[in-house]
């Protein structure tokens, strides 16, 4: 499969850009060239590679949930506009 001019005008309507003349022929010698690479890339024995969704492990930075005590319900009412049982009240946002 290779790119052809007129797939680069295609794409660059889609995308509404304006592309010269010699932009169209770069996109297309470049859009070949990613073509051709991911060629040399179908010829490589994979059968033994496992297959992953990253390159790298994945590692979770966040720290570990801990259990601790919550504000008491009173001192979080004060900052409400508005309370209810216990609740904060706010205005319906569906009729």
């Amino acid at each position: 499969m290779s790119i052809t001019v007129k797939d680069v005008e295609h794409v660059a309507a889609l995308a509404r850009l304006e592309l010269s003349d010699r932009e169209k022929e770069q996109f297309t010698e470049q859009l070949n060239a990613i073509l051709k690479y991911a060629g040399q890339l179908e010829q490589l024995n994979t059968d033994d590679v496992e297959p992953t969704s990253h390159a790298m492990p994945l590692v979770n930075v966040m720290r570990e949930d801990e259990v601790r005590p919550s504000l008491p319900i009173e001192k979080v009412l004060l900052n409400a506009p508005d309370e209810e049982d216990g609740q904060i009240k706010v205005p319906a946002v569906l009729e």
